[in-house]
Parts: structure tokens; C-alpha cells; sequence
């Protein structure tokens, strides 16, 4: 066991265990206090579906979750997804536009990502928002008609097949719940408006149908090119069967266009910090972004006969984007994706009541006919050096120019789980299960020229290059997890879980000889619940083989490559105490101790490649230690308030460890409002300081900088009458 406890300050492991010691001994005299044995008759506790795929309370199940619930949801203003997951321990969450646009890091998780999420599994109502290359993308999802998040972190979910960060689960409002009818009408700083509207009703007995629509848009002039507008509506259809069936079914349909602002050198940001506005950088790509239109479907069937539930789901979405990027301009005509989710949940007698989860799922992802194009608008300069040749400088808009690349893709994923679950005592929970997945990819590219980071111009080839890739990753996920009951109050819970991760379709794209990653967790925590009072801890420990790593090459090239090993320590604490009816306080942290066990990093110099070992250093742009405080109070006449404080400390800036960035302390953001009958105000201010900070920060190996900005100081007035 020595080998796999994390090393941590003494400091850590004593205030830890004084908090647990707290909490252990207060509960274990409620046999002598008829106080705290009303208390156990009273504990709360949130519900959970993500980790075990049946209704659990969390502190029953044996892996660290946080639930996102109502409460915090409807006190934020929900521009964005992080809005409402901000702060959450051991969750590094930002965006560089402001946008649905984010990124999302999970204990270590999605930190190669340039954009987008990797590596971590994003779910909407059970349908899997992640492509089966591990990319998540939030255009999908209308963060007005959530009703909680749910997040379980590393290895061991029965939905995240390829999921080594952990688990997300959007779970919108259902179409039965006909009391959350309401319109919402928010106007903001920096052109920001959020307009929303949901009504929902039963037409007779059976059959329940509910319609939502969505509007947000910024102009964002602090900044150039960083507008974002999205439009979302949605058609959700409920039916009835008999006593024990019900039938789901959503339509929807969505449209954002999002402008991504230009990188900053260092230079750049130091005029960033001296005037707030961030303008002309010194990066060539000024028009990169992302537009796209999304058809959804989704219909998920429920039939329980007697002992035994049936729950059938199958999806479709369609999905285009023309989406300027570094270098050139992707425009897809339309991905095709079919999936489907048989799952069978068995009750019966095997250790004690015991629950057998159970399923086989299919997805099919198809893409025909995608181009990249130069960019057609361009500014030229002469080369600083013999032979003094044009170079590009600077896009001046995104209209496509000449063809680059043509590619057709087809990725296939099949996959079947299974999960036992034993209570051999009114104490005891043991989980014992796995996932099995293969994931192929099929692509077709055929190349006629690419950008130069050498000359800064295009090159086009005397004859086209075609290339064909054909590889196929079969990943074996499985768990061990044990949930034991101290008293009513507090568990402590164990578990051991396992989880492949493939290489992204552009990763394999840019490295072959790319090998799926695997990660081992083991991990140890307790979780209490009073009626007063929650907390949850854990201590986790994951070796991950064949992690795949981003290198930020000269001339901001990114590549990809295996590192042989790296190792994952870290402690996360989340507590809440109610002083009252009215009054609360939070503190989540998170302690993360990363560091490359076995790397040679390849480094370019011009047409060569150096190895340089990397073993031992920490891994970046993950601080050691992340916090954050919140306080909530609810007067009865209506007033409320809501405050929230988050630091990320200082983080290396590249593999190699050379320089760090400071991070930031104390990113405030409050809410404030009154509600009286059907009428709501809020007041949401983000950034409450105006500081001015960077939400990321990489460093090339020839010394290169890149940052982006965090937004400043912005406020929401929002109006919402629910009916």
C-alpha cells in the first residue's frame, strides 16, 4: 500500500484527517444524543445515475461525484457551462471566448486538448455528447433547460467508454415536469443577451409534450473578433404506458456562431494587462472560429417487468461547421452520427439485494467530403532574411481560398457493460463490473498543399498525397469499488478502476504510430451527509501508461506523442455547512501532485528531432493546488445572495518545466436577487474585481509564449416569471 499512497505535505494529510476526525466523532456519540439521532433521521443526500447507471444517493456510491443541483444552477446566469461548474475540486474549467466554447481538464484529463474536450465523457440525458474519438463539443447543449450536472471523476463510469478523466451528465428538465414553466429575459455588459422560454404541459392523461427555445449572443469589444450568438430550440414528446413505461422523445435543433480571439504573445498580453482591451495581437490567425448547425434526436424507452427493466435508446444527430482554424479552414458538409443503448437492470437475490446492470451499446459516426482551404484574404510582408520572400502576416478575413485536403471518415464503436451490484449487509455496497469497447477508424485523406511554418506561406505539392488510415483500439475498463457505512451519517468507500483512451482522429492524423493510453486509478475517500452539514474526500493514486502528450513545437506546431508513464496523486475535499434555514458556507480544494514518470519528449530543431527526458518533471498547466469558497444566504421576504471565490495556483508552462505562470487568486463572481410569487431579479457580476489574468498559458520548446485572456468584469440583469 506504501507504493501507492500520494506524497503529500503533512500539512495536507493533518487538516484532512482533523476535518474526518471531526465529523467521525461527532457522529459516532449520536447513540447518546437524541439531537444528532434526529439528524440521522433527517440526512439529505443528492441523487446520482452517472458512475452506476441506476438512481443512487451519492454517498453510497463508491467513486468521488459532485451533483451540480438546482439550486446552483438557477443562481447563475448559465452563459456557458462552466458557470455552473466553476470550483469544483479537482475540475479545471475556463473558456477562451466566452462562449460555449471550453476547456475542460478532469485531474489531469484533457490537458493536451487545443480545443474542444478530450478525454473525458460529455452525456446529455444518457446520449453521449462525446464522439467516439473521445471529442466533446457544447454546441449541442442549451444550458437554460438543465436540472442538474453530474460529475464523477476518473476511471470506472459504465457511460464513458474511453473516458480516463472521468464523466460529465447534462440532465435537462424532463418533459413531465410541467412546473418549471417560465420566461427568462437577461441583458449585459459586453452586448451579452440571454433570452430563454420553456412551456410544458400534459394533453391528456398519457401524453405530456414541452418546448424550449434559446437565445444568448456577446459582442465581446474588449476584444477583436470574439462575437457569439446561438439559437436553440427544442420539442420534447412524453407518453405513459400503463403503470410501469414510459416513452421519451426530443427534437431539437441548434445553431451557433462562435468567433475564437486570436493568441497573445508575451508581449501582447504585457499591453493586455497595461490597458484591459486586447487588440491587433501579433498572431497571424485573427478570424478563427467555429459555425454550425445541429439536428438532434433522441428517444429512450423505459419498461419495468417486474424484477427486470428494460431501457432501450437510440440517437441521431446530423451535424456541419465551417471552422477557421491555424493554418487553413475546415468546412464539413454534415456529419452523420446513429447510435443506440440497450441496457437491462436486473433486482434480485445474489449477496443480500443486489442489482444487475447490463447492456450492449453501438454508435456510427460518418463523414464524407470534408475540405480545407487556404484563406483566401491575406496580408504579406518580405521575409526578415535571405531571400527575402513574401510571407503571410495576417489573415484578413475567413472567405476560403484555394483547396488543401479532401477527407472522408468513418468511426465505429461498439461496446458492452456490465456492473454487479451486492449489499451482503444493511452496511455494505460492493460494485464489481467492466466495459469493454472497440473503437475503429476508417480515414481517407488526399492532400494537394499545407501551410509552411518555415516559409509562412502555402505550399502545394506536384502530385496529390493520399493517405489511408485504418486502426482499430479495443479498450477494457474494469472496476472493483466497495461502499461501507461507519453509521447513518458517514461512509468511506474504496475503489480500484481502469479506463482506455484512444488518440483523437487528429491525433492519429499526426502521429500513426499513436498506442491508446490506459489509466489506473485507486482511490480512498469518505462522504458524510447531516442534516446540517456534508463533506466528501478523497485520496487518489492513477498511473496512466501511454498517455498521450501534446509538444508545442517552434512556430506553435503542435504534435503528439506517447509518454511512457505518468503518475497522478492528489486529495480533494468538498464541505458545505447550513448555519440555518437562510445561511451557508462551501470550501472545495484540490491538491495535484502530476508528474511524468517516464518521458522522452521529441523536441524539432528544423527538420531534425531531439530527444530530451522529461522524467520527473511535473506535468503542465496543472497547479498544485486549486480552491475555492462560496456563501449563499436566502432572506424570507425573497432576498437572496450568492458569493464565490476560486484560486488555481501557479502551473509549469511546458513539459520541460522551464518557467511557471503565477495563475490567479480570488476570481470573484456574485449573485444577487429577490423573488416574490412568480416573479424573479438576479444580478450576476463575473470577475467582481476586474482582475486581469490569463485562462492559459503554453510554452513552445523554441521559447515561445502563447496566452489567452480572461474576460473582465461583466454583469447580467436577469428578469424570469415562472408559470
Amino acid at each position: 500500500m506504501s507504493s501507492i499512497i500520494p506524497r503529500m505535505p503533512f500539512g495536507i494529510y493533518t487538516a484532512s484527517g482533523m476535518v474526518c476526525l471531526t465529523f467521525i466523532s461527532s457522529t459516532l456519540l449520536a447513540e447518546e444524543s437524541p439531537l444528532l439521532a434526529q439528524q440521522q433521521i433527517d440526512t439529505l443526500d443528492t441523487i446520482s445515475v452517472t458512475a452506476s447507471r441506476i438512481e443512487r444517493a451519492t454517498k453510497e456510491v463508491p467513486a468521488a461525484i459532485d451533483v451540480i443541483d438546482a439550486e446552483r444552477i438557477d443562481a447563475e446566469k448559465m452563459f456557458n457551462i462552466k458557470d455552473a461548474i466553476h470550483g469544483t475540486p479537482g475540475v479545471l474549467i475556463d473558456s477562451k471566448s466566452g462562449g460555449y466554447s471550453t476547456r475542460l481538464i478532469i485531474r489531469g484529463a484533457g490537458q493536451k486538448a487545443n480545443y474542444g474536450v478530450r478525454e473525458i465523457m460529455v452525456i446529455r440525458d444518457g446520449v453521449p455528447m462525446t464522439d467516439p474519438d473521445s471529442f466533446s463539443r457544447f454546441d449541442y447543449i442549451d444550458t437554460q433547460d438543465i436540472e442538474r450536472i453530474e460529475i464523477t471523476k476518473g476511471p470506472g463510469s459504465l457511460y464513458g467508454s474511453g473516458a480516463a478523466g472521468g464523466t460529465i451528465h447534462i440532465i435537462s428538465k424532463s418533459v413531465f415536469d410541467i412546473d418549471s414553466n417560465r420566461i427568462k429575459l437577461g441583458l449585459g455588459e459586453q452586448g451579452q443577451k440571454n433570452l430563454h422560454a420553456r412551456f410544458a404541459g400534459d394533453i391528456n392523461e398519457h401524453n405530456a409534450v414541452s418546448f424550449t427555445a434559446s437565445h444568448r449572443e456577446a459582442e465581446n469589444d474588449w476584444r477583436d473578433h470574439n462575437e457569439y450568438e446561438s439559437q436553440q430550440y427544442s420539442l420534447k414528446h412524453g407518453l405513459k404506458i400503463g403503470d410501469e413505461g414510459t416513452l421519451e422523445s426530443e427534437l431539437s435543433y441548434h445553431k451557433a456562431d462562435l468567433q475564437l480571439p486570436a493568441s497573445m504573445s508575451e508581449e501582447d498580453f504585457e499591453e493586455y494587462l497595461d490597458s484591459g482591451e486586447q487588440h491587433d495581437t501579433s498572431s497571424i490567425w485573427q478570424h478563427n472560429g467555429r459555425y454550425s448547425t445541429i439536428w438532434f434526436f433522441n428517444s429512450r424507452y423505459t419498461q419495468q417487468m417486474g424484477d427486470l427493466t428494460f431501457k432501450p435508446r437510440i440517437y441521431y444527430n446530423h451535424w456541419d461547421h465551417y471552422h477557421p482554424v491555424t493554418g487553413g479552414i475546415n468546412d464539413n458538409p454534415g456529419t452523420d452520427v446513429l447510435g443506440t443503448d440497450l441496457e437491462f437492470v436486473l433486482d434480485h437475490a445474489l449477496w443480500g439485494d443486489s442489482t444487475l446492470v447490463a447492456g450492449v451499446t453501438a454508435r456510427l459516426d460518418k463523414t464524407e467530403d470534408t475540405k480545407k482551404f487556404t484563406y483566401a484574404d491575406l496580408a504579406y510582408e518580405p521575409s526578415t532574411s535571405w531571400p527575402f520572400t513574401p510571407q503571410i502576416v495576417r489573415t484578413l478575413s475567413d472567405r476560403p481560398g484555394e483547396l488543401l485536403e479532401t477527407e472522408d471518415v468513418t468511426n465505429s464503436l461498439y461496446g458492452v457493460y456490465m456492473q454487479e451490484t451486492l449489499r451482503p449487509n444493511e452496511r455494505t455496497i460492493i460494485d464489481l463490473g467492466f466495459r469493454y469497447d472497440r473503437n475503429h477508424f476508417d480515414i481517407d485523406n488526399t492532400t494537394y498543399g499545407e501551410y509552411s511554418w518555415g516559409s509562412k506561406d502555402y505550399e502545394f505539392f506536384d502530385e496529390p498525397q493520399i493517405t489511408k488510415t485504418d486502426k482499430t483500439f479495443k479498450l477494457f475498463s474494469p472496476k472493483l469499488g466497495i461502499t461501507y457505512a461507519l453509521n447513518e451519517q458517514i461512509n468511506i468507500f474504496g475503489m480500484v478502476a481502469q479506463s482506455g483512451q484512444v488518440p483523437s482522429e487528429s491525433e492519429i492524423q499526426s502521429n500513426k504510430d499513436l498506442d491508446a493510453a490506459t489509466a489506473r486509478n485507486y482511490e480512498v475517500g469518505l462522504k458524510g451527509r447531516a442534516l446540517a452539514w456534508s463533506f466528501d474526500t478523497s485520496l487518489y493514486y492513477t498511473q496512466v501508461k501511454d498517455e498521450i502528450v501534446s509538444v508545442l513545437q517552434e512556430n506553435n506546431i503542435t504534435e503528439f506523442q506517447n509518454a511512457g508513464e505518468t503518475r497522478k496523486r492528489g486529495f480533494e475535499f468538498s464541505g458545505r455547512y447550513d448555519f440555518n434555514d437562510n445561511f451557508w458556507l462551501g470550501a472545495n480544494y484540490a491538491y495535484s501532485d502530476y508528474e511524468y514518470e517516464d518521458f522522452i519528449e521529441l523536441v524539432r530543431n528544423g527538420r531534425f528531432l531531439e530527444e530530451h527526458d522529461r522524467s520527473g518533471n511535473r506535468i503542465p498547466y496543472i497547479p498544485r493546488h486549486q480552491y475555492s469558497l462560496s456563501t449563499g444566504y436566502r432572506h424570507p421576504a425573497g432576498f437572496k445572495l450568492r458569493l464565490q471565490t476560486d484560486t488555481w495556483g501557479s502551473y509549469y508552462m511546458d513539459s520541460a518545466n522551464t518557467e511557471k505562470y503565477e495563475g490567479y487568486k480570488f476570481l470573484t463572481s456574485l449573485m444577487l436577487g429577490y423573488e416574490t410569487g412568480p416573479h424573479s431579479l438576479s444580478l450576476n457580476v463575473e470577475n467582481l474585481t476586474d482582475k486581469q489574468y490569463a485562462t492559459e498559458v503554453k510554452k513552445s520548446t523554441s521559447g515561445d509564449k502563447t496566452y489567452y485572456a480572461g474576460a473582465p468584469r461583466s454583469a447580467m440583469l436577469s428578469y424570469t416569471y415562472n408559470f
